[in-house]
């Protein structure tokens, strides 16, 4: 417990550092930008576009009966987790220069990408609204309840991204590994596709044992009022997330601590 809230205080410590370092992150992800923040908002929606062109065509929607703001909740969960963790793999070795003059607790680096993607997906959250405007979507009190389902994403992805910031100081090999393994992971995620266009047995095992498919299905039932997520209940759907962010979390945190010691040696 003593141990718990000495990380607690340090991180409260350097608080300032990590606010810098989220606007580091977004000044230089918009750098030379005409539109600026704007494109936070126009790139999901023109994604959005592109993809529910081609993929309304290829796929049987089953009942979907919103496919833009279907394919557009999706986006907004997956690409949270995607982006973020791939922007924190390199945030240990990329911030080598400063970790070897003076001390700052590792994590911070990691932490700030994290926040950094919250950020991202709030102003996606606003292109999701567009959406969702322009399809004479349904709007609801449900939607209030997003920070719920974006704080069990925010805990997973924190997790995760402790983990691959962690392995990949001591195997560089891990971001391209990563780079694959979230490719299948999107396809396994029914994002432009219903569940039930999945054979039996994988759709057992996307619902049970896919905690994107979690966070994604909750989040369409915010949007998407009468949809119902196949394969499952609304509260296993909930149990399963929260269970996954924490496990994760746990993994994430525990491979960090165990080797951030080491980090100097190979970054």
């Amino acid at each position: 417990m003593k141990l718990l809230i000495a990380r607690i205080k340090g991180f409260i410590r350097f608080k300032d550092l990590m606010g810098e370092l989220v606007s580091r992150d977004l000044k230089l992800k918009y750098r030379r930008s005409v539109l600026g923040y704007l494109w936070s908002v126009l790139n999901p929606l023109f994604i959005m576009i592109i993809m529910a062109i081609v993929f309304s065509r290829m796929f049987h929607r089953g009942n979907i009966s919103n496919f833009p703001v279907y394919l557009m909740s999706g986006q907004v969960m997956f690409n949270f987790m995607n982006l973020t963790t791939k922007g924190s793999i390199q945030s240990i070795n990329g911030s080598a220069s400063l970790l070897k003059k003076t001390y700052v607790p590792k994590y911070v680096f990691t932490v700030s990408k994290v926040f950094s993607g919250v950020i991202d997906c709030i102003f996606s959250m606003g292109a999701l609204l567009v959406v969702m405007v322009f399809t004479h979507g349904e709007f609801s009190w449900r939607l209030l309840l997003f920070p719920a389902v974006l704080i069990q994403n925010f805990i997973f992805t924190l997790g995760l991204s402790l983990f691959l910031a962690a392995t990949n100081v001591f195997f560089r090999d891990i971001q391209y590994i990563y780079n694959a393994v979230t490719t299948a992971w999107l396809y396994l995620t029914p994002m432009f596709y219903p569940l039930e266009a999945l054979p039996e047995t994988l759709q057992y095992l996307v619902s049970h044992y896919n905690p994107m498919y979690s966070y994604v299905s909750q989040f369409r039932c915010l949007t998407l009022p009468g949809f119902v997520p196949g394969g499952i209940g609304m509260i296993p759907l909930v149990a399963i997330g929260v269970v996954s962010a924490f496990v994760m979390l746990f993994i994430g945190l525990w491979t960090f601590l165990k080797t951030q010691d080491k980090f100097i040696l190979y970054i």
